[in-house]
């Protein structure tokens, strides 16, 4: 999946803990890489929602956005 790792520590309520714990037995998947793969989506999803607010951003001219992009 990835070609460098660092390994992180965080913490998290006993609850969710829980749920991934079970989620991981049930997939048969190690917690780390349910983490990853939830905060790859998280991420994607943000990108996305801040993607639709700067198209619907009414202050940015077509021209200037293009200019910006080089095309």
């Amino acid at each position: 999946m990835y070609k460098t790792v660092k390994p992180t520590t965080f913490t998290l309520p006993l609850t969710l803990l829980a749920e991934l714990d079970n989620l991981a037995k049930d997939l048969g998947k190690k917690k780390t890489a349910i983490v990853a793969e939830a905060l790859e989506m998280y991420m994607d999803m943000n990108d996305l929602k801040v993607a639709e607010s700067r198209l619907n951003d009414k202050n940015i001219k077509a021209d200037d956005f293009f200019d910006a992009l080089g095309a």
